[in-house]
C-alpha cells in the first residue's frame, strides 16, 4: 500500500508545536487594512490554536 500524502495546502498553513497542538494564522490580515484599526491588525498578526473540534481533521491532513 502506498504512504500517505500530506496535503499541499495544510502544510503550507499550519504549524505544530513541541506540545503537540497546531498553530495557524489569523484571517483579514491581507488587505484593506486601512479601515482596520490598529488594536484589530496588531491581534490579528498573532498565531492562533486550532479548536479542538477541527483538531482530528487538521491531524489527517498533515498525516500525523
Amino acid at each position: 500500500m502506498p504512504k500517505m500524502k500530506t496535503n499541499s495546502g495544510a502544510k503550507k498553513r499550519f504549524d505544530v508545536t513541541g506540545t503537540g497542538k497546531i498553530k495557524r494564522k489569523h484571517a483579514f490580515k491581507r488587505h484593506i487594512l486601512t479601515k482596520k484599526s490598529t488594536k484589530q491588525k496588531r491581534n490579528l498578526t498573532k498565531f492562533g490554536i486550532i479548536a479542538d473540534v477541527d483538531k482530528s481533521r487538521v491531524k489527517k491532513m498533515l498525516v500525523m
